[in-house]
């Protein structure tokens, strides 16, 4: 490898795997690696394109703003460029996604404005029009506007197509995307129509999103809702083309969580929730053909950014995507169960410092004291903060010192009024029943419960 003089001549020319330890049928399956571009994802690709374009068109200016409504990639990738080129940058991003992700383009020194996940076109705090009310309030700014912008799929069509067809050696019978702004599968469909016309164009695409349905039957249905990052639309972005596609798949989120972790497993390939989308659509097609095909799917971005989120048991559990051995009774509520491991806890001998940084690392404000299998305790916030108000010292005390040992244990056959009941006095629900402590259920894990039901 050579020496390069910018992160930005590092973007493209990413890797392609073949994978082998999954059943795909009489087919043999490629993902590219676009998680090897310097700010981690595809979004690199055309985050270049679109602002070199703007730049040669005069509509963004040295000093300038750049804004743009994003889930998060096509953030990292305008910051990564806006950076190098001396531009400022605010993201409107909505509020469902990562916030690894959210960090992430933080630390780069971006203006993040986060907005609600809950609403659709029209609404004011709908991420692209809040974004296009910023770039008319403010000087000499300039709204990027991935869904609209004829930049984006033509960076696929002119770069990301011939880089694929030459790493295939021109041998290519279908290509697995998914859809966000569709830069991806209208400018690879263009591509690909011209110059590889054997190959089918495959879309995945999340449960909810209205993309699937409207591809395979013309019917455009209302959207839902879906936890996936990235792909999948509740309206067809102006510059989406899918004329071109075959064929698309709906897959339900825990399907795409799944098989993102088996990736990983298996291949040693962390990428992030869209390929977990994509990989499913694939195998889906693959195992449905008859005769051999060369199928190529993306690594759209990189797994680090949802350590936090599909790559946490908590997270999934919280979100009701996690399967575990259902009790009927107070135990399903519990969203990090003693004998599932996620528990964190501490010994009534430990001290305050163990235990304070025990919370901040897990993100949470209370633990259970345990001693031989046997809760002891409870220490939270307040305790330490008691304890080592005085004297800084006291971060050497032990927990026994300050833990709370009045405990009040529900069963886990008893009803959901009951622990409410001890949340109305201020109380923790402590589940434990002749000696065996189950877990503890948090106000947010009673909300997380009661909004599953409600559907």
């Amino acid at each position: 490898m050579s020496i390069v003089n910018s992160v930005l001549e590092l973007i493209g020319n990413t890797p392609i795997v073949k994978l082998s330890k999954f059943d795909t049928g009489p087919c043999d399956l490629f993902i590219k690696l676009e998680a090897d571009n310097p700010g981690g994802s595809i979004k690199d690709r055309i985050a270049v394109c679109m602002i070199e374009a703007a730049e040669q068109e005069g509509k963004i200016k040295p000093g300038g703003t750049i804004i743009e409504a994003t889930a998060g990639n096509t953030g990292l990738g305008l910051g990564l460029v806006a950076a190098q080129k001396g531009y400022k940058l605010i993201l409107v991003i909505p509020d469902k996604m990562s916030p690894d992700k959210i960090r992430h383009i933080r630390a780069m020194g971006v203006d993040v404005r986060l907005t609600r996940s809950d609403v659709q076109k029209g609404h004011p705090e709908y991420y692209q029009d809040y974004a296009k009310r910023l770039a008319a309030e403010i000087p000499n700014s300039f709204f990027i506007d991935q869904f609209s912008n004829p930049n984006n799929p033509k960076t696929h069509k002119i770069d990301t197509g011939p880089e694929i067809l030459r790493q295939m050696d021109g041998k290519l019978d279908a290509m697995v995307v998914g859809v966000g702004s569709s830069g991806t599968v209208t400018g690879l469909g263009q591509y690909f129509h011209e110059n590889a016309p054997g190959c089918e164009m495959i879309v995945a695409d999340p449960v909810g999103s209205i993309l699937a349905d409207t591809i395979n039957t013309g019917h455009t249905p209302q959207a839902g809702s879906w936890l996936v990052e990235g792909i999948g639309e509740d309206f067809l972005p102006p510059i989406c083309d899918i004329s071109l596609v075959k064929k698309a798949y709906a897959i339900r989120d825990q399907e795409a969580f799944n098989t993102q972790r088996e990736l990983l497993q298996k291949e040693g390939i962390i990428a992030g929730s869209s390929t977990g989308t994509l990989l499913s659509a694939a195998l889906r097609y693959c195992r449905e053909q008859t005769e051999p095909k060369r199928v190529l799917t993306l690594a759209a971005d990189t797994g680090n950014k949802y350590l936090s989120k599909s790559f946490n048991d908590s997270w999934l559990a919280d979100q009701g995507l996690l399967e575990r051995e259902s009790h009927g009774d107070l135990r399903d509520l519990i969203a990090r169960p003693m004998d599932s491991g996620d528990m964190v806890t501490v010994t009534s001998d430990d001290n305050l410092i163990t235990t304070y940084k025990r919370m901040r690392m897990f993100d949470v404000s209370q633990l259970p004291v345990m001693d031989d299998g046997m809760i002891v305790g409870l220490i939270d916030e307040s305790d330490i903060l008691l304890g080592i108000y005085e004297d800084k010292d006291n971060f050497q005390m032990k927990v026994s010192t300050v833990m709370v040992t009045n405990l009040e244990t529900v069963p886990p056959s008893a009803a959901i009024d009951d622990i409410v009941n001890l949340f109305k006095e201020d109380k923790v629900a402590i589940i434990a029943e002749a000696g065996e402590f189950f877990g503890l259920i948090t106000q947010i894990d009673l909300i997380n419960h009661l909004r599953k039901n409600m559907g």
